[in-house]
């Protein structure tokens, strides 16, 4: 099924005249969530510099960071415009969400990492889901890269692995009793 394009060219790949427009309020939301994790993932790798959990996060930190790029990449590939003002408030919802308390008023609450890992798992699983919508889209528009997609899949299903094995070792030490 073809969508009519913002410049009138038919567009293929696209359900029904609103799949172009749909797509990129998707994508704006995933752009928004992708702010939000690069945001997330840095903080708490800095938080936790010099400990397992930092060691594992600074190399994730950097694809994330790439995996963002990569989908602006692709919105202006699909000339889907970046709606900025969900960037922006992403961003700023992501530092309101440092402002919470988590048991410790000076020092860093291990709730808190445990908290942080979590929301990146959320995250990066979010992630996979465009990619794989995407992917789809693949079979049908040539402007999308099904080899790159699946490269970002497969890096997205590495990410959760890490974070998962991170989130459940911090689990352990956040809740065991003395």
């Amino acid at each position: 099924m073809n969508d009519e394009g913002r410049s009138g060219t038919l567009v293929p790949g696209f359900a029904g005249p609103s799949g172009h427009t749909l797509l990129g309020i998707y994508l704006n939301d995933h752009l928004t969530g992708a702010t939000v994790g690069m945001e997330r993932s840095r903080h708490l790798a800095t938080s936790c510099r010099g400990t397992e959990i930092g060691d594992a996060m600074a190399p994730i930190v950097a694809e994330i960071a790439e995996d963002r790029r990569s989908l602006l990449a692709l919105m202006r590939s699909l000339d889907l415009p970046v709606r900025r003002y969900k960037v922006y408030a992403g961003r700023l919802g992501e530092r309101a969400g440092r402002l919470k308390s988590n048991g410790a008023l000076i020092r860093r609450s291990p709730l808190s990492t445990l908290e942080e890992l979590e929301l990146l798992l959320i995250g990066v699983k979010g992630k996979a889901c465009a990619w794989e919508a995407l992917r789809g889209l693949a079979e049908h528009d040539r402007r999308l890269d099904a080899a790159h997609l699946d490269g970002l899949l497969d890096r997205a299903r590495r990410q959760l692995r890490t974070i998962a094995d991170l989130r459940l070792r911090q689990a352990e030490l956040t809740f065991r009793t003395p």
